[in-house]
């Protein structure tokens, strides 16, 4: 190859000159380096455009071109795919799995050890800041969720962490995870946390199955004894309403026949007051008509001169 020397300055280039023959050997890889920029974009990606290293644009799904290398370069994050990491665990194979202790024992907030393992789920929402602003994004994410999974359980007792607290512990897992990738702007939206399994270190797991055991017995009681009183409690309030209606009763029975004595009474006495003698008189037949009959009787005539003449059995004389 022929060269052709170009001074500029003091320097000296050498510059090669290419002959007639060469010259469609050249166009031909021209060609080929041009074309080399074409590329597609997938459905579920986005293509992020790089000129000379720096960012200039994002291409969407579809058919793209760029300046070939090295002016300009494509990447094609997958920006709908859900990925995963594990902490506390690997999975080593079809339902097989291996527990990383280093990751999954953790300090509660009343002091005790818990073997904690979690799935977290998350995909791409900014790719720009995705490629660029972290080497490793997955060790990002990887790193920012087991802290966060210590800082939430060490603020929970060890029975939430074992029983009704997980579904608490995940949320507010999800939320401090999310807000740790925000911070340093990861271009990271995490989709989903899921508490795997938490339970005591295999250690001590016979103890807490005892007091785990211990407590059912004692909701069990209790829940019996709430069954009972909520049972007694309706039957003991009917009866005494029952009772009191039965008294309320008995009440305005009494008062109502207080008020008819009252009311002969008043009448009896307007009576009297206008005759005394005859009222009397007629007083006395009546309760001599009620307390009379059925009775054996005496009867003492007024004399002059002072005999008694006794009449015995009257009644059965009488009857005949």
């Amino acid at each position: 190859m022929q060269y052709k020397r170009i001074i500029v300055g003091d320097s000296e280039i050498k510059v090669p000159v290419l002959s007639l023959g060469a010259l469609p050997i050249a166009g031909i890889a021209l060609f080929l380096w041009l074309i080399s920029g074409v590329y597609v974009v997938g459905p579920d990606e986005v293509g992020v455009v790089q000129t000379f290293g720096k960012y200039s644009r994002t291409a969407q799904s579809g058919l793209n071109y760029h300046f070939p290398f090295p002016i300009e370069k494509v990447q094609t994050p997958k920006v709908t795919e859900v990925k995963r990491i594990e902490i506390g665990f690997r999975t080593v194979g079809k339902n097989q799995y291996q527990t990383v202790e280093r990751e999954s024992l953790m300090l509660t907030g009343d002091e005790n050890i818990v073997d904690a393992e979690m799935i977290v789920q998350y995909r791409i929402k900014d790719p720009m800041a995705y490629l660029f602003n972290f080497i490793k994004p997955e060790i990002t994410v990887r790193e920012a969720s087991e802290a966060s999974l210590r800082t939430v359980v060490g603020r929970h007792n060890i029975d939430e962490a074992l029983t009704s607290g997980k579904f608490m512990i995940q949320e507010e897992t999800k939320f401090l995870v999310q807000s740790i990738l925000d911070k340093y702007q990861s271009g990271i939206l995490v989709v989903a946390v899921q508490l795997q399994d938490v339970s005591p270190p295999k250690e001590v797991i016979a103890s807490f199955k005892d007091v785990a055991s211990a407590k059912e017995d004692k909701n069990r009681m209790v829940n019996q004894a709430e069954g009972y009183r909520n049972d007694i409690i309706p039957k003991a309030r009917g009866e005494a309403q029952a009772r009191i209606r039965e008294a309320e009763g008995y009440k305005k029975a009494r008062i109502a026949r207080a008020e008819g004595d009252v009311a002969k009474f008043s009448a009896v006495l307007k009576e009297y007051r206008k005759a005394k003698g005859v009222t009397e008189t007629r007083m006395y037949l009546e309760t001599v008509e009620e307390i009379l009959p059925n009775r054996e009787k005496i009867i003492v005539p007024d004399s002059e001169n002072g005999n008694l003449i006794n009449l015995l059995n009257l009644r059965a004389k009488g009857d005949k």
